[in-house]
């Protein structure tokens, strides 16, 4: 999403667990025609997917928990509702709560 959103990924970090998908070399090569640095936890460091584990949780037990999802199509609308939610409305502590989308137009800004 981010990749089509911003058309500029040239330095971007896409930080993931070791999973076999995100080592697989089809994602890696996709991660690398979009310019986009890999970045992936060490093994054995669960502490680098802490916010990732803390956001899944929030996705499953905040928001999918109260749907009845019959098909794929259903799964990939719920879940970007909740990305829009999410990015765009949710406040976060650690972002002084702003959204994540408040956020990055404070530092474009500031930077502008």
């Amino acid at each position: 999403m981010e990749y089509c959103r911003q058309k500029t990924n040239a330095g971007v970090m896409h930080h993931s667990d070791r999973g076999s998908q995100y080592a697989s070399g089809k994602y890696q090569e996709m991660l690398s025609t979009m310019e986009m640095i890999a970045s992936m936890s060490g093994k054995g460091e669960c502490w680098d997917n802490a916010p990732t584990e803390l956001f899944f949780r929030s996705l499953k037990h905040e928001h999918m928990h109260y749907y009845r999802l019959k098909t794929k199509k259903d799964a990939e609308l719920c879940i970007l509702d909740y990305l829009a939610y999410y990015n765009s409305k949710l406040s976060h502590t650690t972002l002084g709560y702003l959204s994540p989308m408040e956020f990055e137009q404070q530092i474009l800004r500031k930077v502008a």
